[in-house]
């Protein structure tokens, strides 16, 4: 279900918490991630508060997924 999330319902549904959305943000600043690797972050983040029996996308599974998605960057 998370994979086929697009647009508002996507921002909506995947919504991470005030300290969840500072900790992306910073990521994507830092990181240099792309609108297509956020969104991915935020279904990620989704997928582990699913996991995790949350109803609320926390600042935790936020720094979980974003640590995927580092394993995918190729190290320089």
């Amino acid at each position: 279900m998370n994979a086929r999330l697009r647009g508002a319902a996507l921002r909506r549904i995947c919504a991470p918490d005030a300290a969840g959305r500072r900790l992306l943000d910073d990521a994507v600043a830092r990181l240099g991630l792309s609108a297509r690797a956020h969104d991915k972050v935020l279904r990620v983040a989704r997928t582990i508060a699913d996991l995790e029996g949350d109803e609320a996308v926390k600042a935790a599974h936020v720094a979980e997924a974003i640590q995927y998605r580092a394993l995918d960057r190729p190290l320089l």
